[in-house]
């Protein structure tokens, strides 16, 4: 069954893993994209934790491997190389659960974040140029053997829609696209204004064949408000990612306290909003995972 495929059927609850930076950090990574080639090991170790705990779809260790954003942080890397590595990581573990996981099937999403930088008139970098930014990844994500494509974290809605464009022009795979809302009230906000409703209708129009929201600072509980107003503006399936409850700040660490079982009793109200796609972000771990496949599944036996 090829990613699309699995999109078009109303019926199958698909799940995400769950955060790969915060997980990296714990081990004594570098919790950046550039793990894949300084701690391979332990990337792949993630990624098959995440399978094990019932996860279909491998998020690839690319979310910052863009050239903005490498520029901009004076990472010196080769573009295509770090991507390529964190694609072929996931491939590995895809894989090896696709022959040894019975009446499964197991995608990879090459993952695409934000440059990291305002654009135009509040920053310094045009549309054109945060367009042909992303094109570069999609293209190298795409020749790396990605199912999908999935933007996420993003904050602005303008470099969210550059960013669909830019992947659909690029390339033929689905395109998901998540927002990174600040509160839940008011139709839910984007630090920009963006409203749920206005990034659902817009991401749609622009292309998306599944969009929803992730990370943000909000908790799942109200991640499931967000999807209730998404729900309103469109028929596309809807993604919920949130993190592991609210951040907690000592010093310059954060710390994300929910317990697996609260957050899967979050993620349940996402489904119950109307989304389809559920994993986690910031802080999650493979026993949030575990806990959030068991909820569900549990809710249709």
């Amino acid at each position: 069954m090829t990613f699309s495929e699995l999109l078009a059927d109303d019926n199958k609850i698909i799940f995400f893993d769950g955060a790969m930076g915060t997980l990296l950090g714990q081990m004594g990574c570098e919790m950046g994209a550039l793990s894949s080639l300084s701690s391979p090991d332990a990337v792949l170790d993630i990624h098959r934790q995440y399978v094990a705990a019932g996860a279909h779809l491998l998020t690839a260790n690319t979310f910052t491997m863009n050239r903005i954003y490498n520029e901009s942080h004076n990472i010196d890397v080769d573009i295509r190389e770090a991507n390529l590595a964190g694609m072929s990581l996931a491939q590995e573990i895809a894989s090896e659960a696709n022959l040894n996981v019975d009446g499964e099937e197991f995608y990879i999403l090459g993952d695409m974040g934000s440059t990291g930088k305002m654009l135009k008139p509040y920053g310094p970098i045009s549309e054109e140029e945060v367009y042909e930014c992303f094109c570069e990844q999609a293209a190298i994500l795409t020749d790396g053997g990605a199912d999908a494509l999935a933007i996420e974290t993003m904050f602005d809605l303008k470099e969210a829609l550059c960013a669909v464009r830019a992947a659909k022009e690029a390339s033929d795979l689905p395109v998901l696209a998540t927002m990174s809302f600040n509160t839940a009230n008011n139709g839910g906000r984007t630090i920009m204004g963006d409203t749920a409703v206005e990034c659902a209708r817009a991401l749609t129009e622009a292309g998306a064949d599944a969009i929803g929201a992730n990370c943000g600072l909000i908790d799942p509980h109200e991640m499931s408000e967000i999807i209730a107003q998404m729900r309103t503006s469109t028929e596309l399936p809807l993604i919920a990612q949130p993190n592991a409850g609210k951040a907690r700040q000592e010093g310059k660490d954060f710390f994300y306290d929910m317990t697996p079982a609260d957050f899967a009793g979050g993620l349940e109200e996402c489904h119950l909003a109307g989304a389809r796609l559920l994993g986690g972000c910031c802080g999650t771990t493979p026993a949030h995972i575990k806990a959030l496949v068991e909820r569900i599944n549990d809710f249709y036996r």
